[in-house]
């Protein structure tokens, strides 16, 4: 799907590491150093999560891909200096609140993934909703062989997609899994040819913008927080949140549009 982008203005054209385009409600967000494979420095983090909290109100969904023959190859090491303890916490927190903007912020957030999708590149691809694969990327942790541990996120949202055991095998031995067995491992849920996968994010972010505005903010929001509920406090709250999604004007028109057969029905696309 081709959508017709045009440079962001204002605040979004501002960032020297990002690329920023809109096309109606539909904004694409570029990793912009592809000659460090996007790696992700103080200033690329910082602007990741200004440009998130900076989203016009018109953007309903976002795309999230990387310049160059990479989506992103994680920490830049050079930036890895001796910090203390105390140092080292607040760097790390700086990338889970630059994450949490992607996370749990107003829009969904499509990423496109091709090449390395290693480290803090996995972090920050776990952070986004939906995730395209095409058949060049690859995932990676190399902490275990660095000497270090994961620290933008990566331990909470990679179990959530993989499961623990696949993140300790990555971790431990240096385990790299091709686009293939990621999607198998859920790390991705759709895997593309190369060079198809920005029209594919472009197609399902149309379709996501489309929605009902609450009803996307519902799922982005609410859905991670019940699945770490226990199931009767999980079920209280979808109940509260399914009351108040069909609360909203915007579904009960989407409902009589359904019942007055001017909506299609669900059909298995080929």
């Amino acid at each position: 799907m081709s959508l017709n982008f045009a440079p962001a203005t204002g605040a979004l054209a501002a960032f020297d590491l990002l690329y920023i385009e809109t096309a109606g409600a539909v904004a694409h967000i570029r990793l912009n150093r592809p000659a460090k494979r996007n790696a992700i420095n103080d200033t690329l983090i910082a602007q990741l999560h200004s440009a998130f909290i900076a989203l016009p109100a018109e953007v309903k969904a976002v795309v999230l891909s990387g310049a160059g023959e990479h989506f992103c190859a994680g920490l830049d090491l050079s930036e890895l200096t001796e910090r203390s303890v105390a140092e080292g916490i607040v760097h790390s927190r700086s990338w889970h609140a630059a994450m949490d903007a992607i996370q749990f912020g107003r829009v969904p957030v499509v990423a496109v993934l091709h090449g390395a999708v290693v480290g803090g590149g996995l972090e920050l691809a776990s952070s986004c909703h939906i995730r395209v694969a095409e058949e060049s990327t690859y995932y990676g942790l190399p902490e275990g062989q660095r000497g270090i541990f994961v620290g933008g996120g990566g331990s909470a949202r990679v179990p959530r997609l993989a499961g623990v055991a696949t993140m300790t095998d990555m971790m431990l031995t240096g385990r790299v899994l091709d686009a293939q067995e990621g999607e198998r491992r859920g790390l991705s849920q759709y895997v593309v040819a190369d060079g198809t996968g920005f029209a594919k994010g472009c197609e399902l972010a149309a379709r996501i913008a489309g929605n009902a505005p609450l009803s996307n903010f519902s799922v982005v929001q609410a859905l991670p927080r019940i699945a770490d509920l226990s199931q009767s406090d999980g079920l209280f709250v979808e109940s509260l949140m399914s009351s108040i999604a069909q609360g909203d004007e915007a579904a009960k028109e989407r409902v009589r549009a359904f019942l007055e057969k001017r909506a299609g029905k669900v059909e298995k696309k080929a």
